[in-house]
């Protein structure tokens, strides 16, 4: 395995994306799912990113690339359609110790980007090694047919169950197994609310919230 699998908080981290398209678009969309602070870099916009900036959710600078503009950066993605341009974006990202991905270039990245598969906070990844985006993608849609958001739902309840886990130190894994073998998965697909709620109570003496919308 080439590359370490990590989830990175980049959460008001400012991240820089050189290129101002569709796959810049598509990047930024992600890192703003992030909570991450987006800059662009390119002298034009797609609609959608000129839109992104004229609501102050991203910042534009409106200009050719340079080493300059990405000194502050936690990160940056070089998404532009001229090969000399990504090398250069590569090159002085890693002379200034700043993680580089550039689209489609493995050669080219400290890092690359997985196909993710997501239900609300679970986050399923799916990496390659940079050898078949198509063979990453097929695996998504599979886990996207067979992970539906009953596992969002459940990843809730298990997250409001694990804040009050303090009086019951070390039981997490048992309450798990126990709700699994009692079915809970088929009951919130069923939307028995009722149901649920009493089993979690049965199980762990705590009532939780469940939100089926």
């Amino acid at each position: 395995m080439r590359y370490y699998p990590v989830f990175l908080d980049i959460k008001d981290k400012i991240c820089v994306i050189v290129g101002g398209g569709e796959v810049a678009l598509r990047k930024a969309e992600r890192l703003l799912d992030c909570g991450a602070k987006v800059t662009i870099i390119s002298p034009k916009l797609t609609p959608e990113l000129s839109a992104l900036n004229d609501k102050g959710l991203i910042s534009h600078v409106s200009a050719e690339y340079s080493g300059d503009l990405i000194d502050k950066a936690a990160l940056v993605i070089g998404a532009t359609d001229d090969e000399k341009t990504n090398a250069r974006i590569s090159q002085d990202a890693r002379a200034k110790i700043i993680p580089v991905n550039i689209v489609d270039d493995p050669q080219k990245c400290d890092f690359i980007l997985p196909a993710i598969a997501q239900r609300g906070d679970l986050v399923m990844a799916i990496g390659t090694g940079g050898k078949s985006p198509a063979l990453a993608r097929y695996l998504r849609e599979e886990l996207e047919k067979q992970y539906g958001r009953e596992y969002e739902i459940l990843l809730n309840i298990l997250g409001n169950l694990r804040t009050k886990m303090e009086k019951n130190a070390g039981i997490g894994k048992d309450w798990f197994t126990s709700l699994m073998a009692l079915g809970i998965l088929d009951l919130i697909k069923d939307k028995d609310i009722n149901k649920v709620k009493e089993i979690v109570k049965n199980i762990t003496g705590e009532e939780v919230e469940i939100d089926f919308k």
